[in-house]
């Protein structure tokens, strides 16, 4: 028989551990094996009406009624359902919503079905890497992440505990406890920087900084920060900063919150490639580059008011030196074992998903349209695309094609040579082909070099690996195909 951790039956029911914990104290869940301070529970147990409606709490809806946790409650006569919701005679019985579209941690974690991924927190605390790099593809859940690691180290006037109590990093002990809610944080996210001019795409940098500087808006009136730091919080927020000085403004924020609070700050930017990305679409590349490296170099490298440094995006774009010097990086691309799981969904999380909404029998259509994918050692599905096809009514689109640019792509078949084209179409015939594959691939290489397109096809969510043989750069030889029906 197969069993579950308390925590993962919290999850599939939908109620708290603590809910799950005082049910098998109480005996109400049959065939319950306690092992030390643990229970184990089988994986195919169920409660009653009567005890599920116990771990209600009166939350109520917008829409009126409350709040039962669907996977505690059985099948009601006469109900019927549209999309993952039910609606009985009796009265509203709604199943948790998506999160489609919802990057904010706190959120989603109030009003939507919610998949833990918490325990990346732990992951990283066993290692303390002082500036940690994740490369992944776009709607892999990079942006929800980031914003989960803010709430957790971020001091606040308010408990933010309380969006972790019912996770499962609150059960892995009190040391990687007392990280929580103990940091001032800055948190940028490019990801919106999609602009035609560098000019247009700088002044949105600014105008994304000058936010978070007015967010931490005690600094304002600090009688800790001296009065140069103070001007340059004015002219930051009036928009005055010439691209020198706004270079700086990160070194500037997290010297103030140190001297504000007394400790170091934790530094997020989420996307960091993307105005990148979108300088080589449209012809600022170099002027983004140069940027970006002034502005992280201030920010990451020998900064003393750093204690740890987060970042996401897409490529690692190592080649343009933006990291140069900095060698407190760890980078972790889709190539790496740790944290591998945390970036999209695994295999257990979609077939809780769709056990919770009661369709378990779509398991090998979302397989065959969302599934392929190969990070580190885990199999991964698409994040995006399996909760738009559970919010759709569970019929199978292309939902992820719709959610970026595809300029790239077409530069790449237009500029293809014979080799590319025979294996291009290889490809799209279900077939394997072997390539070498090189992690920090940069935009440019991709028009200079048609073989590095492999390498960018693979690391933005096109191909998957099926073969890896490390190589004594750094790098791989891999055997790629395409992962699924949606690509």
């Amino acid at each position: 028989m197969d069993y579950l951790t308390i925590n993962e039956t919290a999850e599939k029911w939908n109620v708290t551990p603590r809910r799950i914990q005082q049910l098998c104290k109480d005996g109400k869940i049959n065939g319950v094996i306690k092992e030390g301070r643990s229970w184990r529970i089988p994986a195919d147990a169920v409660i009653s009406l009567r005890d599920a409606k116990r771990s209600v709490r009166n939350d109520t809806f917008p829409h009126g009624g409350f709040l039962i946790r669907e996977a505690s409650v059985r099948e009601v006569p006469g109900s019927r359902s549209n999309g993952p919701y039910s609606l009985s005679r009796a009265g509203k019985i709604p199943l948790l919503p998506l999160p489609v579209g919802i990057s904010s941690y706190t959120e989603a974690v109030t009003r939507y079905y919610y998949i833990d991924k918490t325990l990346l927190i732990r992951d990283f605390i066993d290692t303390l890497p002082k500036v940690s790099l994740f490369t992944r593809p776009r709607r892999f859940g990079k942006t929800l992440n980031m914003d989960m690691l803010r709430v957790f180290f971020e001091k606040s006037d308010t408990d933010t505990s309380r969006y972790f109590k019912d996770k499962a990093i609150w059960s892995c002990g009190r040391y990687y406890l007392s990280f929580q809610g103990q940091y001032p944080v800055i948190y940028l996210t490019f990801k919106d920087v999609k602009y035609n001019s560098w000019k247009n795409a700088q002044k949105d940098i600014a105008n994304t900084i000058a936010l978070e500087f007015a967010r931490h808006g005690e600094l304002a009136d600090s009688q800790k920060c001296n009065a140069i730091e103070k001007k340059y919080y004015e002219k930051i927020l009036a928009g005055q900063l010439d691209e020198v000085e706004l270079s700086r403004s990160l070194f500037v924020l997290s010297s103030m919150l140190r001297k504000e609070y007394g400790m170091g700050t934790v530094i997020i930017i989420d996307e960091y490639d993307t105005p990148i990305q979108q300088g080589y679409a449209s012809g600022y590349y170099e002027e983004a580059i140069a940027f970006i490296r002034n502005l992280f170099s201030a920010a990451f490298k020998d900064n003393p008011n750093l204690t740890y440094g987060f970042m996401t995006g897409i490529l690692r774009v190592a080649k343009e030196s933006i990291f140069s010097g900095l060698n407190n990086l760890k980078v972790n691309t889709i190539m790496d074992h740790r944290f591998s799981e945390y970036f999209g969904f695994t295999k257990q999380e979609v077939a809780r998903l769709l056990s919770y909404y009661k369709r378990e029998e779509k398991f090998d259509e979302v397989c065959d349209w969302y599934d392929g994918y190969r990070f580190g050692d885990s199999e991964i599905f698409n994040p995006w695309s399996v909760i738009n096809y559970v919010d759709d009514n569970f019929y199978p689109k292309a939902f992820w094609q719709s959610t970026g640019s595809n300029e790239i792509i077409g530069e790449i078949i237009a500029n293809a040579t014979p080799d590319v084209t025979e294996n291009l179409r290889k490809l799209l015939q279900g077939e394997s082909i072997a390539t070498y594959i090189d992690t920090s691939v940069i935009y440019p290489e991709i028009k200079k070099n048609p073989a590095s397109m492999y390498s960018f096809l693979l690391v933005a969510g096109y191909l998957k690996n099926t073969e890896i043989v490390p190589q004594n750069d750094g790098n791989f030889f891999c055997r790629v195909s395409i992962p699924n029906k949606e690509i």
